[in-house]
């Protein structure tokens, strides 16, 4: 069947060339990290998957090629005066690719779907200032309850329980991405087949093979399809970053979305005007089973991430320019100045002899030696760290094991609550708010709550700050909730991330940005 499909492509592919001196098919060819455990939009929860969806779906709101927020569906909206209220003009070109209109209807059922208790959506919360959602999320009031309807076909009406100001940029994430009712209807969960998917943005989904690739075609009803420079899409895995560096090198990938750390010299200095390096809003955590003894004991977190030799990291592992992270938040978050650790710039020497300390008085010692297991996705960069972590925690008497997975069997065991010790794991900025790291550890985010953490205290201050309207109240409140976390250390931050793309020369239209998101359609190639 491959064979068939690829002799039919490159036979499409010179017919165009002959006769009338039409283009041969044009392809852009993106290497992922990963392969993709979904491609539900209201299932996914990595970036890996978020990439494709967002070649094939557009929500009311999208990230421009250089970061910032424009429209997308809606061509325009209205804001009330006390900021609840926001107004959805749909485009009136808006198409499905079967041709069908994309109503303001759609994304209001979309909506519900997403935070219906039944569709099992671990990343529903990002929706909760919407009114109602998160009682409808919890089943304590029905879909139709939800806060937006549609006013007309082209006029979407949401109302907020109260002002937020990232509220547009939240609709950019994959959460927000409207799904074709009609499809979801009659194929149920195998809406996402090649040959059930419809969708709404610049690429649908043509074909899938696991391990293999996924393809996108270009989607002729897209309102902006004469915009839209590439034929085809390819999204390939590639979990081992040297494996995907080689393949950049031999021309087989136009991009590649990360690199191999051990590499990282040699790339700037023969690779300088592909390899890209930029500031980005991520974090690079390992989790501790606060559920469990004797990870629920502080002193044992506590002492565990003083041990760890971020600079070190940074400076000899990663080599990338990623900063050390003593906080969760990382730095350039609007309106925020992050929260570090009390002993952030406590000597090395001294906060080891402080963590040996915190473990004898958590009854660890040269005679009960702490024992644990560190799990993480399949990366050479990863497995390195836990090696180089492993080392520096032997100082405490710690005795450390290895486990690796697949990234889609990593996190479906850390989103699923399979039980762990200490897992590796990284966030990406959804939008540019303090508070879309800080709620990862509320205690009822099932979903990313990977530490199963529990503490009252800090809930109560996100639960404020979400209310407040205030920017410096809500800063205030923030904060203190980080100060809590780095005091609990339910997540030991390790070190801020910035992007790391491999970009060939002949492609166009790559703006670095903060969030690091690169639309396919913004993309075109330079001697084409």
């Amino acid at each position: 069947m491959l064979k068939t499909l690829a002799l039919g492509g490159a036979l499409l592919a010179a017919l165009a060339t002959v006769g009338g001196g039409a283009r041969a098919e044009v392809v852009l060819r993106i290497g992922n990290e990963g392969e993709p455990e979904t491609l539900d939009q209201h299932r996914t929860s990595v970036v890996t998957e978020s990439r494709i969806l967002k070649d094939m779906y557009e929500g009311l709101t999208v990230y421009a090629a250089d970061g910032e927020v424009v429209p997308g569906v809606a061509e325009s909206w209205e804001i009330s005066d006390d900021g609840r209220t926001y107004l959805f003009t749909i485009r009136e070109d808006a198409r499905w690719s079967n041709g069908d209109p994309v109503t303001a209807e759609d994304f209001v059922f979309s909506f519900r779907r997403i935070l219906t208790p039944e569709t099992g959506a671990k990343y529903a919360n990002i929706l909760y200032p919407i009114g109602n959602a998160e009682s409808v999320n919890t089943g304590e009031m029905t879909p139709d309850a939800l806060m937006a309807r549609a006013v007309d076909e082209r006029t979407l009406e949401v109302v907020l329980e109260a002002p937020t100001a990232y509220f547009l940029e939240q609709l950019t994430h994959q959460t927000g991405l409207p799904v074709h009712p009609a499809s979801v209807e009659a194929h149920g969960d195998d809406f996402v087949r090649p040959r059930n998917i419809v969708t709404n943005g610049a690429f649908v989904l043509e074909e899938q093979v696991p391990q293999g690739h996924i393809r996108l075609a270009r989607n002729p009803e897209y309102h902006a399809a004469d915009e839209v420079f590439f034929d085809a899409v390819m999204y390939l895995p590639y979990e081992d970053r040297s494996a995907g560096l080689r393949a950049f090198r031999a021309g087989e990938l136009d991009v590649y979305r990360d690199v191999p750390s051990d590499q990282i010299q040699w790339m700037r200095e023969n690779l300088a005007d592909e390899f890209r390096v930029a500031p980005w809003l991520a974090v690079y955590y390992y989790a501790i089973a606060a559920y469990k003894p004797p990870f629920d004991d502080a002193r044992v977190r506590q002492a565990l991430s003083m041990a760890i030799d971020r600079e070190t990291l940074v400076e000899q592992i990663t080599a990338s320019g990623e900063l050390p992270a003593y906080s969760l938040v990382p730095p350039g978050v609007h309106n925020y100045e992050a929260q570090p650790v009390e002993w952030a710039e406590v000597p090395y020497a001294e906060r080891v002899e402080q963590a040996q300390a915190l473990l004898a008085e958590a009854g660890f010692g040269p005679d009960n030696p702490l024992s644990l297991e560190i799990r993480y996705n399949t990366s050479e960069n990863h497995r390195k760290v836990a090696i180089a972590i492993a080392a520096m925690w032997e100082p405490l008497g710690v005795d450390v094991s290895l486990f690796n997975t697949d990234i889609a069997t990593h996190y479906a065991h850390l989103r699923d609550r399979g039980d762990f010790d200490v897992a590796r794991a990284g966030w990406i900025a959804d939008y540019n708010d303090a508070q879309n790291f800080l709620f990862l550890l509320e205690a009822d985010n099932v979903g990313f709550n990977y530490a199963r953490y529990d503490n009252p205290a800090f809930d109560d201050l996100m639960k404020q700050a979400e209310a407040e309207v205030d920017w410096e109240a809500r800063r205030a409140l923030l904060q203190e909730a980080e100060r809590i976390l780095m005091a609990d250390q339910p997540y030991i931050p390790i070190y801020h991330y910035v992007s790391q793309n491999l970009v060939s020369s002949r492609v166009q239209g790559w703006e670095d940005n903060i969030v690091d998101v690169h639309l396919s359609r913004f993309l075109s190639f330079a001697d084409q």
